[in-house]
């Protein structure tokens, strides 16, 4: 039995005796639906830069403001505030109006805080300080 499977293996390919085209790079070799090969874009010529080392882009876009500003924990900024799950004015702050609680990246509190202020609202919340859900 061993050796008819031994004798249904298939044969090793032939080496042909003829030239095979030189293998195009790959950023030039087509892609699927693609009717020619791909060309990429020459590229840009350097920008002109400013003394400073700024790239000169023209226009008035060059000094703008960034899109936010950097966020701050307040508790690390001020070590005297503390979390209490009694103080429902300060765990507002941290609750939407739906009473779900808003994440750290909405608020701006370090990692360690959101994990003190998460159990004092759920604290709050067990002994109706704060509501689960306001409808």
């Amino acid at each position: 039995m061993t050796e008819e499977i031994k004798n249904t293996e298939a044969p090793a390919p032939a080496e042909s005796t003829e030239e095979k085209p030189a293998a195009q790079p790959k950023e030039y070799q087509r892609r699927e639906g693609q009717s020619g090969p791909y060309r990429p874009r020459p590229r840009q010529q350097f920008r002109d830069r400013d003394d400073d080392g700024k790239e000169d882009r023209g226009g008035d876009h060059q000094h703008r403001y960034p899109k936010f500003k950097k966020k701050v924990c307040r508790f690390c900024y001020d070590k005297n505030l503390a979390i209490d799950y009694k103080d429902t004015n300060t765990l507002n702050r941290f609750i939407t109006d739906r009473g779900k609680i808003l994440p750290r990246r909405v608020t701006g509190t370090c990692a360690k805080h959101q994990r003190l202020i998460a159990v004092a609202i759920k604290r709050a919340r067990i002994i109706a300080l704060v509501p689960f859900i306001e409808k």
